[in-house]
């Protein structure tokens, strides 16, 4: 989609959800999140990336109000998710990692069960709407226990959406399913957030963040580690590194290269630039010249670049 197709609503500056200082501690001793602080701008897709283990289904789950926090405070739509539990679960809709669903039940009888749920009364057009949009309406009458993967977890969305929440949590939404599904969700994704639907999504795939999100974040032990607009974190990823081997062992750095913002490394026969991809026809050439000036010997040329998993990578292995 490009900028002039963009229909995503215009972001307020309120957020719709506002967490503060939240602590999770289980009763193992396990410290599950630490301190976590972070505003969700409604009309966004915020996604949360993060290893096994990182604390980003027990940050969903106390969102949710599925599991009490040990400290801080979480505000849903400006209801406090502890006081005001019912008001803020309201405008929640979440799609759990796990294929959770009653087996024998038929596709329209569990989304239409689950409005109930939220005390919404009967509204057979509005659940025929959600199926057709998920492509289940062919499937309205099969029992769960017959679908695929794949369509079980589209279930899981439609019960989801059931009530017409104003949030949605998607955890690991696209795991076990195929390439093609993947993309279907990520269009379904699109299309929901176009009509004004705030989307918080975990998930273990990179490109899936990088596809569809405005805002990234980064989780692990507990900790959250950067939350950056997903444009800036772009941003970096054009960034190149220029990477010189040099034919003989460099001490430091000759006056004649210091303005250069070259990196040394313990090898003494590397020197590293980092660069602008579109100023790689103006700098490259201008500072090859200078090290050929400087005296410096060169005996090899490479060139990388950086991506979205280099940066978690880089974030995981050195949070400081």
């Amino acid at each position: 989609m490009s900028d002039s197709e963009d229909t995503r609503p215009v972001r307020s500056p309120d957020p719709v959800i506002d967490i503060h200082l939240l602590e999770k501690t289980y009763a193992s001793g396990h410290q599950a999140l630490h301190a976590v602080s972070l505003s969700i701008q409604r009309g966004e897709i915020f996604a949360l990336l993060g290893p096994n283990g990182a604390g980003k289904t027990t940050l969903i789950s106390i969102i949710c109000g599925l599991v009490n926090p040990s400290g801080g405070s979480v505000q849903v739509a400006g209801h406090d998710i502890v006081r005001n539990y019912r008001e803020a679960r309201q405008a929640i809709g979440l799609v759990p990692q796990e294929l959770t669903t009653d087996a024998f039940e038929t596709v329209w009888d569990t989304v239409c069960f689950t409005r109930g749920l939220f005390g919404k009364s009967p509204n057979p057009q509005r659940i025929e709407e959600i199926l057709k949009s998920l492509s289940l309406w062919e499937k309205r009458d099969s029992r769960l226990l017959t679908l695929s993967g794949g369509m079980k977890r589209r279930v899981m969305i439609a019960k989801a959406l059931s009530h017409d929440p104003t949030i949605l949590f998607l955890d690991e939404p696209t795991a076990g399913v195929d390439v093609a599904l993947r993309k279907d969700m990520w269009n379904l994704v699109r299309s929901l957030r176009a009509t004004g639907v705030t989307i918080i999504l975990t998930t273990h795939y990179i490109e899936e963040a990088e596809e569809m999100a405005d805002r990234i974040g980064i989780i692990n032990q507990g900790r959250l580690l950067l939350v950056e607009e997903k444009a800036r974190l772009m941003h970096q990823l054009g960034q190149k590194r220029l990477i010189l081997h040099l034919a003989h062992p460099l001490t430091q750095l000759p006056e004649a290269l210091k303005n250069w913002s070259l990196t040394l490394a313990p090898d003494q026969h590397t020197l590293y630039y980092r660069y602008e991809s579109t100023d790689a026809g103006k700098g490259v050439p201008a500072l090859l010249s200078a090290v050929q000036s400087a005296g410096l010997v060169l005996a090899d040329l490479d060139t990388e670049q950086r991506s979205l998993e280099d940066i978690f990578v880089d974030l995981i292995r050195n949070p400081n």
